[in-house]
């Protein structure tokens, strides 16, 4: 099959509706194959082709690194270089997809979680310029998606990071989307201390779509912040 031909089957494979099927499905595939057209479904316009290559990455690498871990540090890595300034591109489904992959494998976990992270934070001092901000709100939708659905699978060593004053930073965001994720993942990591901010958000209409286990939610900013206050509520009482 030509390449032409293999990204178009992959693509009309991503646009079914039933995750099941596109696994089974994209299992008749080797997984190095599959990888290009995966990074070019991330930049669909068609939501369900771009979120199910976001999941399916998560199938697709961690089998290539169970054969051979340096390819699967060749696509981490070609994730990261997306969202160089110097690339020339943008990194659309870049944090979304690096995160998926490090749900499902700790071992890539071990290596690329503090780079991702890297991408909430601005440079410090000389000494510690470890910060790579991303700017554009589009992309930290993806990113905050991204920190959301490893604080839920790795709660522990997220908190471990202290993502959670990061997350705080973007309740002040402009940009409605990222306001209701960032409300998201702080509610996955259990992090009390945005609470005050969450509480001046409670009547935010910003509509919000977030991608999780296969199907599309929506919510309000003020749904999510009082969702995300009633287990702050919630946990105190246990406690």
């Amino acid at each position: 099959m030509s390449r032409r031909k293999l990204k178009q089957e992959i693509l009309n494979i991503l646009g079914r509706e039933d995750l099941l099927q596109v696994r089974r499905s994209l299992a008749s595939f080797s997984a190095k194959e599959v990888v290009n057209p995966l990074f070019s479904a991330l930049c669909s316009p068609n939501e369900i082709v771009k979120w199910h290559a976001v999941t399916a990455f998560g199938w697709v690498v961690p089998n290539i690194a169970n054969e051979d871990f340096e390819s699967a540090r060749v696509i981490m890595r070609r994730f990261l270089w997306s969202l160089n300034d110097e690339s020339g591109g943008i990194g659309w489904g870049a944090p979304e997809a690096m995160a998926e992959i490090m749900v499902q494998d700790e071992r890539l976990a071990d290596e690329y979680l503090h780079m991702l992270i890297s991408y909430t934070r601005d440079d410090g001092p000389e000494l510690f310029q470890d910060g790579n901000y991303l700017e554009l709100p589009m992309l930290q939708r993806g990113l905050l998606w991204g920190i959301g659905n490893l604080c839920f699978a790795r709660k522990e060593r997220m908190q471990h990071f202290c993502i959670g004053k990061d997350l705080q930073a973007y309740l002040a965001s402009p940009d409605g989307p990222v306001r209701g994720l960032a409300l998201w993942a702080l509610a996955a990591l259990e992090e009390s201390s945005g609470g005050k901010a969450a509480s001046g958000l409670l009547e935010d209409t910003a509509e919000v779509f977030i991608y999780w286990q296969g199907q599309f939610l929506s919510h309000t900013v003020g749904e999510l912040a009082k969702r995300y206050l009633q287990d702050l509520e919630d946990e105190s009482k246990v406690l």
